[in-house]
């Protein structure tokens, strides 16, 4: 007598671990203690993390200096710089425009907050904001648009990814606020 064809076991795919939908493409997530950083800052000081320590922290990264949508979300931080700092928040722009460039951005939009030039890029990299962008079907590195808020003990407490301008730093602001 012949033996009957065993059912053929269901093979377990592998999963692959997804990030959290906050968690930066490096693995930087919510939760995780911020990167070290010093960079020069429009007012000709140099910001450094260790010194930000016991304030809250805003990072807002962005593309370039005296583009449309950069302008836009520099002068709506800066329009609620106050509010920050009421709310206990140092509030940073962040690009890899020259500190000389960031000048004529800050005078010509009459920008009040801070600045930061990171033309090597290392700050970039170490956020996870540095990646290959797509525009017209030409490949490109570039910053992707993106928001950090550290807390008093510079840890993440949260991150935006895929900034959409309008209405965020009114967003972020809440959130300092929440912190």
């Amino acid at each position: 007598m012949a033996k009957a064809a065993s059912p053929r076991k269901a093979v377990k795919k592998p999963t692959t671990k997804t990030a959290k939908p906050t968690a930066m493409p490096n693995g930087l997530d919510a939760g995780m203690k911020a990167p070290a950083f010093a960079l020069p800052a429009d007012d000709g000081s140099v910001v450094k993390m260790k010194d930000l320590k016991g304030r809250k922290v805003v990072l807002y990264f962005y593309p370039k200096d005296l583009t449309p949508g950069c302008t836009t979300e520099a002068i709506d931080f800066s329009a609620q710089k106050k509010a920050f700092e009421k709310a206990g928040a140092k509030v940073f722009g962040i690009s890899k425009d020259s500190v000389e460039r960031h000048l004529k951005f800050r005078d010509k939009h009459d920008l009040s907050v801070r600045l930061l030039s990171d033309e090597s890029g290392e700050m970039l990299e170490a956020y996870g904001v540095w990646a290959e962008k797509s525009l017209y079907g030409r490949k490109f590195m570039g910053i992707n648009r993106t928001t950090f808020l550290i807390d008093e003990k510079g840890v993440i407490a949260r991150i935006w990814q895929k900034v959409k301008v309008k209405d965020h730093a009114a967003e972020v602001l809440d959130a300092v606020k929440a912190l």
